[in-house]
């Protein structure tokens, strides 16, 4: 569609729904000579307005919001003491996160405490790795282990197609949560990337210098690029299982892709999320995706590049050079450092201000750069969320400043939208 058919289709459009042509026309032909307009985005939809997404899903997919949707990584667990309670009585952790009355009540907690504006599901990212062929055990000291770690062609053959029915403990506790939670918050679910998930897969269990899956990259490679085209198709059908199950939006961890170098994480992990992205998209178009990667400040333009819809930032990248670097286009997530949750409160609450305002008042989720740390003070993380919910966006002021993004929301017949995303610059010298 040319820019001229473009103008021509929105003016009818808009003196028949009711809007002010002038507007229309003023705003994809400024009359001063002084502005710049530079079109981004133009896209059509005939599913059901977006105005009943949570918060969270309206920020994540770059809409206007009130005030920056607020939750925290790692939101259920230790630091609470209504957790510990339960842990106790349950000290299994497979247990705990493998049934579907424990899931729940865990996923619940936070919400109950704090009415977050996103309630993710208590799971795992190696949850799904029996469905697939890879048992796992954990263990009290030293974590998951993975019996017969899969190094050659010969250990491929224990891969099977994911079996979403040892699964369903993960649906049925989505579809409760969905309930629990009606629309006041955005449910998410979340999977590990293929990489991170390989690392485990290969060295047995967690490590700290990945040595074995690295040294892969180049003794086996076949061996691991077959093991990650598995997992990515494994991945992209867990995804759309969930949100079929009821997730509003879907994180990725990618939590040691920081461990490889930029140029390696292009190779063995940016193609296979982007495939993940692009699988997805096919079946759940409408569904946010996340990116988070642990230690991504030498990553950000690159993890743009696989097409989700957030970054996720954690605490070591500065907010407003993260958004600097990658732009309006893309909403972004973070990035407030877990351990200012065990600093005075005021301080905590410049923090969140400081993070809130260099991220904008366009496509920002607050949340921690991290997950919540154990030993948080409860008293904080309500702080936290309390401090997220009084904020409140000034959006007239966004007609002021230099560079601006326009959405023009025309309603059509049958539930149809348009979306078309302009961004106006000020001077024109």
């Amino acid at each position: 569609m040319s820019f001229s058919s473009l103008t021509s289709a929105l003016g009818s459009s808009s003196v028949q729904l009711g809007f002010h042509s002038n507007f229309l026309t003023e705003a994809l032909h400024p009359s001063s000579k002084r502005k710049k307009l530079a079109f981004r985005k133009f896209t059509l939809s005939c599913s059901s307005s977006s105005s009943s997404d949570p918060l969270l899903v309206k920020a994540a997919k770059g809409h206007p919001v009130s005030r920056p949707p607020a939750w925290m990584m790692r939101q259920a667990g230790r630091y609470m003491a209504v957790y510990r309670k339960l842990a106790e009585k349950h000290p299994s952790f497979r247990e705990r996160s493998e049934t579907t009355d424990l899931i729940v009540q865990i996923s619940l907690q936070p919400w109950e405490a704090f009415h977050p504006d996103g309630v993710i599901i208590f799971s795992d990212i190696l949850t799904p790795l029996p469905a697939f062929g890879v048992p796992f055990d954990i263990e009290e000291v030293r974590g998951p282990v993975i019996q017969s770690p899969i190094r050659s062609e010969e250990g491929l053959k224990a891969l099977h197609h994911i079996d979403l029915e040892k699964l369903q403990f993960v649906g049925d506790s989505l579809k409760i949560l969905r309930k629990e939670v009606g629309e006041h918050a955005a449910v998410l679910g979340f999977v590990g990337a293929p990489w991170t998930i390989a690392t485990y897969i290969v060295e047995g269990g967690t490590t700290r210098t990945y040595t074995t899956i690295k040294s892969m990259c180049h003794t086996a490679p076949h061996v691991l690029r077959t093991l990650l085209s598995h997992l990515t198709q494994a991945i992209a059908d867990y995804i759309i299982y969930q949100v079929e199950s009821g997730a509003h939006c879907i994180q990725i961890f990618d939590s040691w892709g920081g461990q490889l170098p930029p140029h390696m994480w292009e190779q063995w992990s940016e193609p296979y999320i982007r495939e993940i992205v692009s699988l997805v998209r096919t079946k759940c178009p409408e569904t946010p995706i996340v990116l988070y990667i642990n230690g991504n400040g030498g990553f950000l333009e690159r993890m743009k590049g696989t097409g989700v819809d957030v970054i996720g930032l954690d605490w070591t990248v500065d907010m407003a050079d993260g958004r600097k670097r990658l732009g309006n286009d893309i909403s972004v997530q973070g990035n407030v450092d877990p351990a200012c949750l065990f600093s005075p409160l005021p301080a905590l609450t410049d923090e969140i201000q400081r993070v809130v305002k260099c991220a904008g008042s366009r496509g920002h989720i607050l949340n921690l750069g991290h997950g919540v740390l154990v030993g948080t003070p409860e008293e904080a993380v309500a702080h936290f969320f309390e401090v997220g919910k009084s904020m409140k966006y000034d959006n007239s002021s966004q007609n002021h400043v230099f560079e601006e993004s326009k959405l023009l929301h025309l309603f059509l017949p049958d539930n149809c939208f348009i979306f078309v995303e302009l961004t106006i610059s000020g001077e024109d010298d």
